[in-house]
């Protein structure tokens, strides 16, 4: 399976996102990285509301961790490990049942847990470009996980 690499504009990203989380097989985890302001939480926002879930989705910066149970019957777990002092503080998140066979995981910040990530999974790269009008989006297989919708209308 091939890297997806495209130039994406917000709104791109967000459609994107949603036809993940309305298209891609589970279990599915996503280690989403870039800086701050990258567009990470964007699209987990996204991939979140193409699950079904519907209202606010906000980030999980403070409480870790966010469980949706999703109408097109999945269970989504959205985590921002930003604010991890010791990798192993992910084992009070439910670290060990994360990735079931109906999951959709979301993982912001994974680098402060990289050695426990999930043998199979995506590696979504983002990054500004044009001066923060488009997000350089790479999404790298790890093991076999499920196929990714293509990224439309990027550059």
């Amino acid at each position: 399976m091939a890297d997806l690499v495209a130039e994406l504009s917000e709104a791109e990203l967000v459609a994107w996102g949603e036809r993940i989380g309305r298209e891609a097989e589970t279990p599915l985890v996503l280690a989403l990285r870039g800086d701050l302001g990258a567009g990470k939480s964007t699209l987990a926002r996204a991939v979140v509301h193409g699950t079904g879930v519907r209202g606010d989705i906000p980030s999980p910066t403070f409480n870790l961790l966010f469980l949706y149970e999703a109408p097109r019957g999945v269970r989504v777990h959205h985590l921002d490990l930003y604010r991890l002092e010791d990798p192993d503080e992910v084992w009070e998140l439910g670290w060990a049942e994360l990735g079931a066979a109906d999951d959709v995981v979301l993982i912001e910040w994974p680098e402060r847990a990289e050695t426990m990530l999930p043998g199979t999974r995506w590696e979504v790269e983002l990054e500004e470009a044009d001066g923060g009008a488009l997000r350089r989006v790479r999404a790298t297989p790890v093991g076999a996980p499920p196929p990714l919708p293509p990224m439309e209308g990027g550059r």
